[in-house]
């Protein structure tokens, strides 16, 4: 395997949800790539797994527990943190249902989550970055933010909120060497997609997994590392010029719209 290159050499990555799937490939490629890695996690036990992977591979991790949802856990987990150079907002979480199907604790729930979690690392993040001069900031949003998701109602309310945030940061922030991005995939094959099909569609999970993969024209899902990929970029130096982007990761989804 090719090394590398060392382009987070010297920095600090907090990467939160990086226990798992997309957060976990966000994580593993900072670190092969230099980063020292936070792990911000709800489940200690999966993000020690994570960092696990990423010492035994010669890498620099560590982990906090904390849910990005409360006030209180995410302000005593960045009050020991230090410096931060990249922060990855991964957290999140899904709920399938239409408006009708959607209760207000569901909404809660998922705002909770994938909004105000969000906006705690924002808030008490960007106040570090700007202390030290600067830094980058990775929303994940989905295409869910941009197009109609048949019976995503909640999680696309949550999403768009995502891409809002995004790009109201990188307005506010862009004297002061502040970059803010957000990726929006599309169907993403992770350990969720298979519990999904697994509750839903018990003895047809191959026949649901073939008939998500088909919604995207190019015919297959995206894989957490391809995601990964373009994180590890728009967080590096090489995407200097790159603020208040959505950049959509999602095998031709939105050529069908």
């Amino acid at each position: 395997m090719i090394p590398l290159p060392p382009r987070f050499q010297n920095r600090h990555a907090l990467v939160t949800g990086g226990g798992s799937g997309i957060g976990q490939a966000i994580a593993l490629r900072l670190a092969a790539e230099g980063a020292t890695v936070t792990i911000l996690e709800i489940r200690p036990e999966a993000a020690a797994e994570t960092a696990d992977r990423i010492r035994g591979a010669g890498g620099r991790a560590s982990v906090v527990a904390a849910d990005v949802a409360d006030t209180a856990s995410m302000r005593a987990a960045f009050a020991d943190l230090g410096p931060i150079d990249v922060l990855v907002n991964n957290a999140g979480i899904a709920h399938v249902g239409s408006v009708l199907e959607t209760s207000p604790e569901d909404m809660d729930r998922l705002y909770a989550v994938n909004v105000r979690g969000v906006y705690h690392c924002l808030h008490l993040g960007i106040a570090r970055m700007v202390e030290a001069g600067g830094g980058v900031i990775l929303n994940m949003a989905s295409i869910a933010s941009k197009v109609g998701i048949p019976d995503r109602f909640a999680y696309s309310m949550t999403k768009g909120a995502v891409l809002a945030m995004t790009l109201s940061v990188a307005r506010d922030f862009v004297g002061r060497n502040i970059r803010c991005n957000c990726i929006c995939p599309a169907r993403i094959h992770t350990p969720f997609v298979d519990g999904f099909l697994a509750k839903n569609y018990p003895g047809r999970e191959k026949e649901m997994f073939a008939k998500l993969s088909a919604a995207q024209p190019i015919g297959r899902m995206g894989e957490p590392e391809e995601v990964a990929r373009l994180a590890a970029f728009l967080c590096s130096d090489e995407a200097a010029f790159i603020t208040g982007a959505a950049y959509d990761l999602d095998g031709g989804f939105t050529l069908l719209r």
